[in-house]
């Protein structure tokens, strides 16, 4: 029985931490680097794949991983598994380099900080 707790403890990770940028709240990954989501996903499916993926990575959710309330892991059709928020798949930009970095909000008019 510990051992079941042990690992259910262990795959209980933190989907999201809040972080602060040019004094707004926004959401970011335990490694401090922002969060993104992209106007042309629907609720639960990611539309971001291929040179898309490349410019903009999706925030992939390790296997057994546990969402918290407020976020959800959906399935890529590539089989890899994604964090999301309120359904909305989450992305990293490849354009931030440090913690904090807001650099892709507003890219194209279709990609936003995640709140």
């Amino acid at each position: 029985m510990k051992l079941i707790a042990a690992l259910a403890a262990a795959v209980l990770v933190t989907a999201c931490d809040e972080a602060y940028a040019d004094g707004h709240s926004v959401l970011a990954a335990p490694n401090g680097m922002t969060l993104y989501t992209f106007d042309k996903d629907s609720a639960g499916t990611s539309n971001c794949y291929d040179s898309c993926a490349v410019s903009w990575p999706p925030y992939l959710a390790q296997a057994g991983a546990a969402a918290p309330a407020g976020f959800s892991i959906i399935e890529r059709r590539d089989g890899t598994s994604q964090w999301a928020k309120g359904g909305e798949p989450l992305y990293f930009w490849q354009g931030d380099s440090a913690p904090g970095d807001t650099n892709g909000d507003g890219v194209g008019g279709v990609w936003h900080v995640a709140r």
